[in-house]
């Protein structure tokens, strides 16, 4: 089946249209809410402050809403932190960790309501420390303590109100929610990236454009490739003979993927390293504490924005997510309880303890492999810009593993759906 004969079944399914344009229809929606800011806003100054590149990787996981400060500001930022802090407690506690991979179904509808619920702590918190930078930085200004707190009030029902539209995303459209959201603001940042660049073109800097195409050309492919990428696990299910009826040994595979976490590590990583410079910020102007920690916060803050700094510690977080992410998501010695009971085994490899060694030492090796390749991704577009002297969050990194990542997916989840259709 070719790719026209793909978008004619799309449109034949009244299921699978009515999906899409779901989600055409709450990503429109979600752009429309971006566009509409809260009151009290400099908008000279809100430009000079998301000046800063980091800041703008902000924007980008904000679904773009951020840099208009608009009544979704936050995004789904508080939603994603909160699933931070709960595959972090899968770590420390048997109970939720049991919740959330030996319970099914259930255990994970209980583990995603409890992200829910934290997820309204987290933005009350993450609006004040957001309010309170920009009015720092006189950006925006508040009469009085009821301005304040209506804005407050506001940004975080926009922060829910997204997490709801990216869950209803999940269920009655395609794809997963959350990333669609950041996937749309990554898009609808385009072209003004382009707008900006145009602007600023050089016929004499013909070959550094040139060069930075070839880079955005290998990270499509690297980000296809690492993605599809897998090590088969050879696995064969042993003979059982029920009267005169013979079943099992056959053989087949386990695959473990190359890249198990996807970009979540990114993600996390970013979350990481933005909340102490957002920190560090507020302190370093804020009148209510002393000139000495203004000024150690002040240098702390330079220094985490340091773009070789940043990118350092950048790297390294996003190698350790990648491995902490598959700890989690991927459990060898779950794996291999599953295997011996279904009657299955790795050739050449003993049941039960032997074989969650195999897999752990299996997945350490090419997850290894994955994780330095998100890391790459993560400071791609600081070490272009070091070298061209051009902003290359439009170009790489980041935003563009995002892209690639949910396209990806989205075209599996659109396949599945026509082949389902085929049955």
């Amino acid at each position: 089946m070719d790719f026209f004969d793909k978008i004619k079944l799309i449109f034949q399914d009244k299921g699978l249209r009515n999906r899409i344009f779901f989600v055409l229809g709450a990503l429109l929606i979600s752009r429309l809410l971006a566009t509409i800011p809260i009151p009290g806003i400099d908008a000279g100054k809100l430009n000079a402050f998301f000046s800063n590149d980091f800041l703008s990787f902000l924007n980008v996981f904000s679904g773009g809403g951020m840099s208009k400060l608009s009544i979704v500001m936050l995004g789904v930022g508080p939603y994603i932190t909160a699933s931070i802090i709960m595959q972090l407690l899968t770590m420390m506690s048997s109970r939720i960790k049991t919740m959330y991979q030996e319970e099914g179904e259930i255990g994970r509808k209980k583990f995603t309501q409890i992200s829910r619920i934290l997820t309204v702590p987290i933005a009350l918190v993450q609006g004040f420390s957001f309010l309170k930078l920009l009015e720092g930085s006189s950006v925006i200004t508040h009469a009085s303590a009821f301005d304040f707190s209506l804005n407050l009030l506001i940004i975080v029902a926009g922060s829910i109100l997204m997490m709801w539209i990216g869950e209803l995303m999940t269920e009655f459209g395609i794809g997963n929610g959350t990333s669609m959201l950041i996937f749309a603001g990554i898009v609808a940042r385009l072209p003004t990236s382009i707008a900006q660049m145009s602007a600023a073109f050089d016929i004499g800097q013909i070959p550094v454009y040139l060069a930075l195409g070839a880079v955005f050309l290998a990270v499509i492919y690297g980000v296809v490739y690492i993605s599809e990428a897998e090590r088969p696990i050879p696995v064969t299910y042993a003979k059982r003979i029920t009267g005169s009826k013979v079943s099992g040994g056959v053989s087949t595979y386990l695959p473990l993927r190359l890249n198990q976490a996807g970009v979540i590590p990114i993600i996390f990583a970013m979350s990481i390293l933005l909340f102490p410079q957002m920190i560090f910020q507020f302190l370093s102007k804020a009148s209510i504490v002393s000139v000495m920690i203004n000024n150690i916060s002040t240098t702390i803050y330079d220094l985490l924005i340091n773009s070789w700094i940043h990118g350092i510690l950048y790297f390294v977080l996003v190698v350790l997510f990648t491995y902490f992410y598959t700890a989690v998501t991927f459990d060898p010695d779950q794996i291999s309880k599953n295997l011996q009971q279904g009657g299955a085994f790795v050739p050449g490899v003993r049941p039960g303890a032997s074989t969650s060694e195999y897999l752990a030492k299996v997945l350490t090796r090419i997850t290894l492999v994955g994780a330095l390749f998100l890391g790459v991704i993560a400071v791609l577009p600081i070490i272009v810009q070091s070298v061209s002297n051009m902003n290359s969050i439009a170009v790489g990194g980041t935003a563009l593993l995002i892209v690639v990542s949910v396209v990806i997916d989205l075209i599996k989840k659109i396949e599945a759906q026509i082949t389902m259709r085929e049955y």
